[in-house]
Parts: C-alpha cells; structure tokens; sequence
C-alpha cells in the first residue's frame, strides 16, 4: 500500500479514536473503582447484556488467572447482571441502553474505556463466554506471559477461538452459576479450518470448526472469524476495528511468523454452546443487534430447530493446553 496506505491507516485509527470518544456519551457509571487500578495491573475489559449466570465462573476464572481489575459495559441487561457486577470489589461497571450495531458491537464503547483508564497496562478484552489458554498455563500466572512479552517488545498476543459443545443436545445438563461450562462443553474440532491473509490489515483471517460445519455447511465463508488479538500492551493511540479480529496500527495484528517459525500464540476456548444458547439466540434473533441482521443467530436458530447435534464422530475432547499445541492450535514459539 506504501506511504498512501500508511496515511490512510493513521486516518482510520484516528477517526475510530475520535468515534470512541462520541460514542462514550452513550455510557453511563454505575460503579467506579478505577482509582483502584495500579501500575502494573492487568486490566480486562468486557461488554455483556443478561449473563448474570456466567459471571462467577468467569470472574474467578481471570482473576485466578492474575487479572486484578474488570472494566465492564453492561447493555441494559434484565436480568440483574449489573447489580451483581457492581457488587463486586474488583469491577467497574458502566451500563448503555444505547444500539450494541451502532457501537459497532460494543468495540466502541470498549475502544473509549481502553485508551482512557487501558494505556500502559496489559489488557484481555474478551466475552463473558470467552477462557484464554496460554503456554504453561496450567503452572504460570498470566503476569509470567506478559512479563515475557514486555522482555521480547511484543505488544500482541494472539488466541484461536475454539468452539467448545457438548455430546448430545445442547440442553441435557443445565448450566448452574459457578460452574466451569467446560465441564459441560468439553469437545472440539481438532481440524476442518482455513486460513488467510488480510492484505489491508495483515491479520490472519480464519474460519471453520463446528460452527461453520453445523451452520454454515453450504455457505462457509459467511462462518465467524475465529482469529482474534485479545491481550495488548494497550496504548491510548490504539484502537480495534472489529470485535479483537484485527487492530490498528497493523503492526499490532502481526502476531505470526512468516518465516517458517512459529509465534507464541494461545487458544480461547469458547463455551457459547450450553443449554442457555437456545434462548439467547431467540433473544439476539428479535433485538437484530448483531453483524448482518443477525444472521449468524438466524443460522443457529434455523438448525437447532432441527435438533442438531454438534458432537461426531471426529470430535476431540479437551484435556489441556499441550493437547492444543501437538494439534497445531496454539503454540509455546521459543517461549520455554
């Protein structure tokens, strides 16, 4: 793309910068204990809207993991999760009635708390129903990845999104708040993945697994992307464009070797597919809140009205991260 290229990329950052900060106006405080917040705090930030019932597992989980404060966007919730999260010492909790599409899914409203209370810090921006696995993960505070990461100048640290489900229908064992959902949604597709550059913003692009293989079988490119950046050293010039699938400045989104080595890569294990699914998609499908009119959500709907399973005859169950690093999923690179 050359000089043109790069000046039309520093434009774009800065135009989602001053979007950011437009769209801030549409948050509102319900609880801010961000003068909590020191130096060297590793920060994660969120947006959720009625999973009050995942909460428990996933604050434990992050901050068992050595996250020390949540930053997290409630989108008028109904079923309490506000107030639950507000209750929480370690949690700064803002809430919008406003559109989730027109905040370009949340990214706005995050973009905005990132460079305001983010800059210096390592940040984790994931979903309620998102678990980052790193290398020694099992052995190694997430404070040992990111010292790591400050030693070498990486700023980014990549995860696949694995998508988790159960053998059987999705709605034979209940979900209760507490509960690891990959106790309940503990298998995977080990392959049946594709992968490709994006020439405009250097990311790797990839798509399949069990979604696109249940949902999307005649259509596969429309399958969610499962490339995502969660973890930067975040600075207050920095902005994702969508969802943590790419960021700017591009250099951000290099996060793979492209002379024949590997990186040091994660995976996030996603536990969308538990009994509370059905009614969420339903919920999604009437608000039309996401990409495309919802129609990630219409695919789902459409195929679990047919009593799909997701489980096969090729599914891997979980049993660690190492499991995923022979399959090729994520990767130590020389980090020993």
């Amino acid at each position: 793309m050359g000089i043109l290229g790069s000046y039309r990329m520093r434009w774009a950052r800065k135009r989602l910068r001053y979007r950011a900060d437009f769209k801030s106006r549409e948050l509102r405080r319900v609880i801010d204990r961000t003068n909590q917040i020191r130096p060297d705090d590793i920060l994660l930030f969120s947006t959720q809207r009625n999973e009050k019932v995942r909460l428990p597992y996933f604050l434990d989980y992050y901050r068992d993991m050595g996250v020390t404060h949540f930053l997290i966007v409630d989108n008028d919730s109904t079923d309490g999760s506000a107030e639950y999260l507000s209750q929480q010492p370690d949690v700064s909790v803002w809430t919008s009635r406003a559109s989730y599409k027109k905040s370009r899914y949340g990214v706005d409203w995050l973009n905005h708390l990132q460079s305001k209370y983010g800059h210096g810090h390592w940040c984790l921006t994931v979903d309620p129903d998102e678990f980052l696995l790193y290398p020694f993960c099992d052995t190694r505070p997430l404070r040992a990845l990111t010292d790591w990461l400050d030693t070498c100048s990486i700023r980014a640290f990549s995860a696949m999104l694995l998508d988790m489900y159960p053998k059987g229908r999705l709605d034979d064992q209940p979900y209760l708040p507490g509960m690891n959902p990959i106790d309940i949604a503990c298998w995977f597709d080990s392959g049946n993945y594709t992968m490709s550059r994006n020439p405009l913003y250097w990311n790797l692009w990839i798509q399949g697994g069990a979604r696109a293989r249940a949902f999307f079988p005649k259509e596969p490119e429309r399958a969610p992307a499962l490339n995502k950046v969660p973890l930067v050293k975040w600075d207050k010039r920095y902005a994702y464009v969508h969802s943590t699938h790419m960021l700017l400045p591009r250099g951000l989104n290099l996060v793979y070797d492209e002379w024949g080595g590997e990186k040091a890569s994660g995976v996030l294990l996603h536990a969308k597919f538990i009994d509370t699914f059905a009614d969420k998609a339903a919920e999604e499908i009437k608000r039309q809140q996401h990409y495309a009119e919802s129609y990630e959500y219409r695919a789902y709907a459409e195929s679990l009205g047919q009593d799909t399973q997701l489980w096969c005859n090729w599914s891997e169950k979980y049993i660690n991260w190492r499991q995923l690093e022979i399959l090729g999923l994520m990767s130590k690179g020389n980090w020993a």
